[in-house]
């Protein structure tokens, strides 16, 4: 058997590449008020949008317990696995490495366990998941994976066009009068994941000028990206998306759903791009 990667729920990655990679999935849980679900397992990705819409509450993600990623390594360790890789979303954005640097330390299966902190999330995770998980096929060894892994981690780049401030007012984190403001303007605010911590990169007055920023971005960077990843949530306009990005971006794109960790955050309609620059 080989090394195996394990990811958690922020990855955003569709379940069937997932599973023809061999990636291990641990979910962490979103609650709505005093409604708890394990994300992709208790909640689907359309039933928690439908809580979404229908909730006066933001929801709340929760980390997953150590004990969620032990159960894990003990399957993987029992199907043959000579060593496992945790990659986990950003430490500044969650507790969740914690639970797995807790699981890995503890953890009894007689085969060795590392955690690496991607310092990002959604599908730039997910990318970085793909390369090692592709790498581990092929025989590489628990060392050279966690090497690949941090080399990659700096050339990642993630991008969103945010639809609605709504996940924020509820949130608390804008006020109403600010966010009525910006919805009669229709202000669309572009954010980014640097250096493990989400930033706001630029706004733009409509959608299709903030979708149009996301694709200028790509021209900007032409002919150095390696890996390319779309997530969107639930949006109507996501395959004309597509259809944009191809124009300027010739190689595979994977498409992904922003599930319910971060799409708590971003709330629905979130469009967004992640991309490995060449090193």
């Amino acid at each position: 058997m080989t090394v195996r990667i394990v990811t958690d729920s922020s990855c955003d990655l569709p379940q069937d590449l997932a599973d023809q990679l061999l990636i291990s999935i641990v979910p962490l849980k979103v609650r709505f008020g005093d409604d708890e679900f394990v994300d992709r397992e208790t909640i689907t990705t359309d039933e928690f949008w439908k809580k979404c819409a229908a909730s006066p509450v933001l929801p709340e993600t929760a980390a997953p317990s150590p004990g969620n990623f032990d159960a894990e390594f003990q399957k993987l360790a029992a199907e043959g696995a000579t060593g496992i890789i945790v990659l986990n979303l950003s430490s500044d954005l969650s507790g969740t490495i914690q639970a797995a640097q807790v699981a890995a330390r503890d953890f009894a299966g007689g085969i060795p366990v590392q955690v690496v902190d991607s310092r990002t999330a959604t599908m730039g995770l997910g990318l970085i998941a793909i390369e090692c998980a592709k790498r581990a096929q092929v025989g590489a060894s628990l060392d050279d994976i966690v090497a690949l892994a941090n080399k990659l981690i700096p050339q990642m780049r993630v991008y969103g066009a945010l639809d609605t401030l709504d996940n924020l007012k509820k949130g608390g984190r804008i006020g109403g009068a600010k966010a009525m403001l910006a919805s009669a303007l229709s202000i669309k605010p572009l954010i980014e994941i640097t250096g493990g911590h989400v930033a706001e990169a630029g706004k733009q007055r409509t959608r299709s000028k903030a979708l149009a920023h996301l694709i200028s971005i790509l021209k900007d960077n032409s002919g150095k990206i390696e890996q390319l990843g779309i997530l969107h949530a639930q949006c109507a306009d996501i395959d004309s998306f597509v259809a944009m990005v191809k124009e300027v971006y010739t190689g595979e794109v994977i498409v992904g759903d922003i599930g319910a960790v971060i799409g708590t955050h971003a709330g629905q309609g979130t469009i967004g791009i992640a991309f490995r620059l060449k090193a």
